[in-house]
């Protein structure tokens, strides 16, 4: 069966006609399914599932074998470090569930306090900031030190979260910077950050740039700030 038209106007800076029935179909994928507060839901058949519930087989921890604990499908923080994906990674779409504690304890950044670490250095906070008043840059869903999010989209503590994130890499020309690290963050399906210009590597109380071009793939790293934080249901695409 004949589809689209060679005769119609060229797209520009493409080899492509308008409804050009040569172009290339995409890739056909399967969608993953939703997740609930009792479960999560599926990868899309292109991801690379980094957690499943069930082991940490693709992460390594401060000194070698991740100590969080496993159970119940999900894994716990424990107070012994950070843990980093065995793979690297740059531009990617990441999904990842996280839980604070039920039991609040604490306040301000002393509550449910994690990070997500993008390429080892880019930190999306992960912190319990419902009815918790600290400051702006340092809430849920931060690009930590750098920018609030939109709207404080929080559950209540002890409840699963989303992030759903886009992260596109800076690109460097040797030592020059040609293109900042963005990001654009889904929290709980409410948009938090469009497309949102990374300064640099994040830092607490310290504002860095990109002085030190870095590889254009890293390890996703998971902070232990010693708050007992969950994980469930985290997997990557690259794009």
């Amino acid at each position: 069966m004949s589809v689209g038209y060679n005769d119609t106007p060229m797209l520009p800076d493409s080899e492509w006609h308008v409804h050009d029935g040569d172009r290339p179909q995409p890739t056909i994928v399967t969608p993953g399914t939703a997740d609930t507060q009792e479960s999560p839901g599926e990868a899309p058949s292109d991801a690379t599932v980094l957690f499943d519930g069930s082991d940490t087989s693709k992460w390594i921890g401060r000194d070698g074998d991740v100590e969080w604990e496993v159970k119940d499908g999900y894994m716990e923080v424990t107070r012994t470090g950070d843990i980093k994906t065995k793979d690297s990674f740059g531009n990617c779409q990441l999904h990842i569930e996280w839980a604070s504690p039920s039991e609040v304890k604490g306040e301000s950044q002393g509550r449910g306090n994690s990070g997500v670490f993008l390429m080892d250095r880019y930190e999306i906070q992960v912190l319990d900031g419902y009815d918790n008043i600290t400051y702006a840059d340092g809430i849920t869903a931060a690009i930590y030190g750098q920018y609030p999010p939109l709207v404080n989209a929080c559950r209540k503590p002890g409840e699963w979260q989303t992030y759903d994130i886009i992260f596109i890499g800076p690109r460097f020309d040797g030592d020059e910077l040609i293109q900042p690290a963005y990001a654009t963050i889904i929290h709980n399906g409410v948009l938090v950050h469009h497309h949102q210009a990374i300064l640099g590597p994040t830092g607490h109380r310290s504002l860095s740039s990109y002085s030190q071009p870095h590889p254009t793939e890293a390890p996703l790293r998971l902070q232990d700030h010693g708050d007992l934080v969950r994980y469930r249901n985290i997997w990557i695409r690259l794009i």
